[in-house]
């Protein structure tokens, strides 16, 4: 207990900081809804998803993979933002303090959590103004966006884990998101994984990041006209291979992370 409340600490800091600099959600939500807005009325109509090329299954295809790639790509803040406290010398300040060493990089990420939710429901009402609708009931609609809430705090872990190793916020943005890009496009994200070459499909189709975004899918009623399956196992299963790569992710890396800060501190 003395843990946790030492991380609701940690995390009520950071989003007190947050809401102090409010740019920072602001700029935050600038990528996905350009994204949403260049993607729905560049692309669609233009590729085909399943059987059809219309522009309104393609919208409704994209927005899972536009929600899965927000969550994703808070990984570089969380990922800055540990560097810039590790900068500051904030760590020697917690060091002298009672508190659990691990409370720190939770607390951290928990606050990052509530950052991505708040980012999350505003770019879903955005993708209701462009058209986008969810065909499932409220419960399989919030299970989906509880996948992607999920998956975006495993990830915040990696961010961790990139924070603590480099020297700079500067450094630690970069490596955030040098490694996201291949892994949000070589996916089901953007485009029909069944229209790839053999060997990027096979990795699209086992990609921790396709299995969160056809769960998505499949939650939200999204699958278009036509759209086969592919028959790799975390495709047929989506939800079940979300919530394990997803626990995996945060098993390994907050083991890594933490371990990591209790060297730095000491």
């Amino acid at each position: 207990m003395s843990a946790v409340n030492d991380s609701l600490v940690v995390a009520r800091r950071n989003l007190i900081r947050m809401g102090r600099i409010p740019e920072m959600l602001v700029f935050g939500l600038i990528q996905p809804i350009m994204f949403v807005v260049l993607f729905t009325y560049v692309f669609g109509g233009s590729i085909q998803v399943g059987s059809s090329n219309s522009t309104q299954a393609y919208r409704e295809f994209l927005m899972a993979g536009i929600f899965a790639q927000t969550v994703t790509f808070a990984t570089a803040g969380a990922g800055a933002g540990i560097a810039d406290d590790m900068h500051k010398g904030l760590i020697d300040r917690f060091r002298s303090l009672p508190m659990a060493r691990g409370a720190v990089l939770t607390g951290r990420t928990l606050a990052d959590l509530v950052q991505t939710a708040l980012t999350l429901v505003v770019l879903a009402v955005v993708a209701l103004i462009v058209g986008w609708r969810a065909h499932e009931n409220v419960g399989k609609v919030l299970t989906g966006f509880g996948l992607l809430l999920l998956l975006g705090y495993a990830f915040s872990w990696i961010g961790a884990l990139i924070g603590l190793s480099v020297r700079t916020p500067e450094a630690a943005t970069s490596g955030g998101l040098i490694w996201l890009f291949p892994l949000t496009f070589i996916s089901n994200a953007f485009v029909d994984a069944n229209q790839m070459p053999a060997f990027l499909r096979h990795i699209a189709e086992w990609n921790p990041f396709s299995a969160t975004v056809q769960a998505s899918r499949e939650l939200f009623g999204n699958l278009p006209p036509g759209f086969r399956t592919p028959d790799a196992w975390p495709m047929q299963h989506p939800v079940w291979a979300s919530l394990i790569w997803s626990v995996v992710i945060i098993a390994v890396f907050r083991t890594l992370a933490v371990r990591k800060y209790r060297r730095a501190a000491d």
